[in-house]
């Protein structure tokens, strides 16, 4: 019965109906199914967020998301074919890994595709979370951005599409551009701040390397689906009688 509730819920997206029994239910059947799910899990690579675990509970109300549904990760990595509305997307949180929480899926429209949606997302995240993190990487289009933020403010980012820029000073972990012993000081150029990590690079220094999260990981609890709109379970419970 849970096993068709929960589908029922998630394609009609009325999870707003849901009490706490019913959400005390789906986290129990969640971490339940966890159980059979091991690492490696293949996560998309093109755009994700990252937040600690110990703070994750501001996410939801950083990136305005809502009626959140337990979900296992199998269930999770599924969001972005997931049918939904126009007015209110599915967005995936990730169980925790290794103490950090992955944000994935639908993030154009939850988000938006501006430059100042996108960065003003990672921002308010570290300022609900303490911290965060945003990667987002366009092979075909040569896009590749890593934003690290603390307490509402970017503190190092690289963003390169057509020439690379670098805000911040470089983190302990990064070599420099000019240290790099491929760089030639009398023919090569650089700016004293510019590193040499692409996105791929800087999450597996900063948190959780994607694909695949790797067999030794630390996986504790159970991932959400949460919508980008509130109270949109009615008006789906209203079109399904008709």
């Amino acid at each position: 019965m849970i096993e068709s509730r929960l589908s029922t819920l998630l394609e009609a997206g009325f999870t707003d109906r849901l009490d706490e029994r019913d959400r005390t239910l789906l986290a129990r059947r969640a971490l339940l199914k966890a159980v059979d799910e091991k690492p490696p899990f293949y996560l998309p690579t093109s755009w994700w967020y990252v937040v600690p675990g110990r703070s994750h509970e501001g996410l939801f109300a950083a990136l305005g998301l809502h009626d959140r549904v337990p979900v296992t990760f199998s269930e999770g990595l599924d969001v972005s074919d997931l049918p939904f509305r126009s007015d209110a997307v599915p967005v995936f949180v990730t169980p925790e890994i290794d103490g950090w929480r992955l944000i994935y899926g639908n993030l154009d429209s939850a988000v938006g595709w501006d430059w100042e949606d996108m960065m003003g997302a990672v921002e308010r995240l570290s300022a609900h979370c303490g911290e965060a993190q945003m990667f987002f990487e366009d092979i075909a289009g040569g896009a590749d951005v890593w934003v690290v933020a603390e307490a509402g403010r970017i503190r190092r980012r690289y963003a390169r599409e057509s020439s690379p820029e670098w805000v911040g000073d470089p983190l302990p972990w990064e070599t420099r551009a000019v240290d790099d012993e491929d760089f030639d000081p009398d023919f090569d150029e650089a700016e004293p701040n510019e590193g040499t990590a692409n996105a791929m690079t800087a999450c597996e220094y900063l948190s959780v390397h994607p694909i695949p999260v790797d067999e030794d990981a630390e996986i504790r609890g159970h991932g959400w689906l949460a919508l980008s709109a509130p109270d949109v379970g009615h008006e789906g419970l209203e079109d399904l009688a008709r």
